[in-house]
């Protein structure tokens, strides 16, 4: 048993030690954003806050669309590589060119995709900067967070076709190039970040606005660079067709088939993080400045699932490719288990040193003193809620990789808005809990939506393993 664990862990480390780091860098521009905004003052990072929590919204229902891509490329490299266990190949050099042709019209379908909504949501982003006095919020943290949803505006297109390349390359289980060249963004981000915010080299001081152009600037460089890499390499340049006039429509049908329960999924989950923003905003700066932050440090050790459900995700398609329905089971529990290690180590660290923990986002001075008494207590919530955070997060990608999206958006519905959006309601005005009530509902609804996605997971896969039983039998 235990060294099956072992090398159930090694092989999806493999691919999750890639996977998360590069989102840690990922999550690191917008740290850095974050950071940059409250050097800036209380009311830009709340402001600021505000504009990142609906791009961030726009941006993730745009992945969502694209992120079956790996799935699919991976089955298809799956059935047509070679088998360690059988030693048997793919099968004729036609077979090969086919599934290759197969992969490139997925690619193509992707970045289409990526074109549609990077546009639409970029026209989306400002149309809701627009209505955000109508939801409460203050008057001068409107009009900051309006101008830098402006900059921000224009970088979901490049954010969104870096995605699609960046399913294609996990897919083939080739994504080295993503850490490196998302370790270079988080540099050009700071620097960027520190020259348009101050107005260094004669350029103009464009504050908080400045962050927004930084970021932008990065993601169009980002794919850019992404796009080089794959270029140059053999087993990857051959598949990458950026023509996205030539994608086929039953391709891109096929996608979005599974990329629209993907995507609704993601939103689901980010839009609730983004009401309770808006509630918590509706408690003054100081608390959403506290949400923020304690936010941020969320979305950060959240990476670590991230990483962790895209490669158990991964596996789960070549496993079913394959037939083996107790690997796929075995890799739920490695994934959980890895996860639950992490986060055991990231809690204790919120509960003994929170101020150490709040620091680079939170001083003791000043307006930040109130924002910094807040988040102190929610890092308490936020030490229990980051395990069932994470569980769910990686019960949808155990789930995308059965081809089964549509059950992670039903019960992701079911749980943060039919369970955690009353819950925080009810705890932060029925009961006057404020913000610590929203985060005590977070809890609720991601700990409701993390015991459904597992619980039907097994379902599923013991209905696969019933299904081939029957087939085998003559």
């Amino acid at each position: 048993m235990l060294t099956t664990l072992l090398r159930d862990s090694r092989a999806l480390a493999g691919l999750a030690v890639p996977l998360v780091l590069t989102q840690l860098a990922q999550v690191a521009l917008t740290t850095t954003d974050t950071v940059m905004m409250g050097f800036l003052g209380t009311e830009e990072l709340a402001a600021g806050g505000l504009a990142l929590v609906l791009f961030n919204q726009l941006r993730t229902m745009g992945v969502g669309l694209v992120t079956a891509v790996g799935n699919q490329v991976a089955a298809a490299d799956a059935r047509s590589g070679e088998d360690p266990r059988s030693g048997q190949g793919a099968g004729t050099g036609q077979d090969r060119r086919a599934v290759e042709e197969d992969v490139r019209r997925v690619v193509r379908a992707s970045l289409a995709v990526a074109t549609l909504a990077g546009t639409a949501g970029a026209v989306l982003m400002v149309l809701l900067g627009q209505a955000l006095t109508l939801l409460g919020q203050d008057a001068a943290v409107v009009h900051r967070t309006q101008a830098m949803l402006l900059a921000l505006a224009p970088g979901l297109l490049p954010c969104l076709w870096f995605q699609a390349v960046r399913q294609f390359t996990v897919g083939m289980r080739r994504p080295q190039a993503l850490l490196r060249i998302t370790l270079a963004a988080v540099a050009v981000n700071a620097g960027l970040n520190w020259i348009l915010v101050h107005g260094t080299w004669g350029l103009p001081r464009l504050g908080l606005t400045g962050i927004g152009v930084a970021t932008s600037t990065v993601h169009l460089l980002s794919f850019l660079a992404l796009y080089r890499a794959v270029r140059k390499d053999r087993a990857l340049a051959p598949l990458l067709c950026l023509n996205v006039a030539r994608a086929d429509a039953v391709t891109v049908r096929r996608l979005l088939s599974l990329g629209v329960p993907v995507a609704a999924t993601y939103g689901s989950e980010a839009g609730f993080f983004s009401v309770t923003a808006l509630m918590a905003g509706s408690f003054g700066p100081a608390a959403l400045a506290a949400h923020t932050a304690v936010n941020q440090l969320v979305h950060l050790v959240f990476q670590v699932a991230v990483g962790l459900s895209h490669a158990a995700s991964i596996h789960v398609s070549r496993a079913m490719a394959r037939g083996r329905t107790d690997d796929a089971r075995r890799l739920r529990n490695t994934a959980l288990a890895c996860a639950a290690a992490v986060m055991a180590v990231v809690g204790a660290l919120y509960l003994t040193l929170p101020r150490l923990v709040l620091a680079p986002f939170l001083d003791s001075g000043g307006g930040s003193a109130e924002a910094l008494a807040i988040a102190s207590h929610l890092l308490v919530v936020t030490a229990f809620l980051q395990f069932f955070d994470c569980a769910q997060n990686i019960g949808v990608g155990l789930l995308r990789g059965l081809d089964d999206t549509r059950s992670g958006f039903r019960l992701g519905v079911l749980g943060y808005w039919a369970v955690g959006l009353p819950a925080s309601w009810v705890l932060a005005h029925a009961l006057g809990l404020g913000v610590l009530g929203i985060w005590l509902g977070l809890l609720t609804g991601l700990a409701t939506t993390a015991a459904l996605l597992l619980r039907r997971y097994s379902t599923a896969l013991s209905l696969h393993a019933t299904a081939a039983a029957v087939t085998a039998t003559p």
